[in-house]
């Protein structure tokens, strides 16, 4: 026995009103797709650090040193802010520093 034939939605005339879509429903993803798709990107890029890594390890290790050398005057830089300032002597103390 054969099934009836799907039924085809009549043609448009001119002057039919327009079939309302809601557009922002049907383009926004769920919260479920964009969760996955965090996770895949946080994957491809574990998996693209791992990969330059392991190929490129000598090229990371041999700059160490000179990340050494440049850590130094950036070190000075930013602890050592107080130098050749005025010195604090005459403020009042902070409430918790009181002797």
């Amino acid at each position: 026995m054969k099934s009836a034939p799907a039924a085809r939605p009549a043609p448009r005339r001119p002057g039919d009103p327009t079939p309302t879509i809601d557009r922002q429903a049907a383009s926004s993803p769920t919260a479920e797709s964009r969760s996955r798709a965090k996770w895949a990107f946080a994957g491809f890029l574990a998996l693209a650090a791992f990969l330059l890594v392991a190929e490129h390890r000598a090229h990371l290790l041999g700059f160490l040193p000179w990340l050494l050398l440049i850590a130094c005057p950036l070190l000075h830089l930013f602890m050592h802010r107080g130098h050749g300032r005025p010195s604090s002597a005459g403020k009042d103390p902070a409430p918790g520093d009181e002797t």
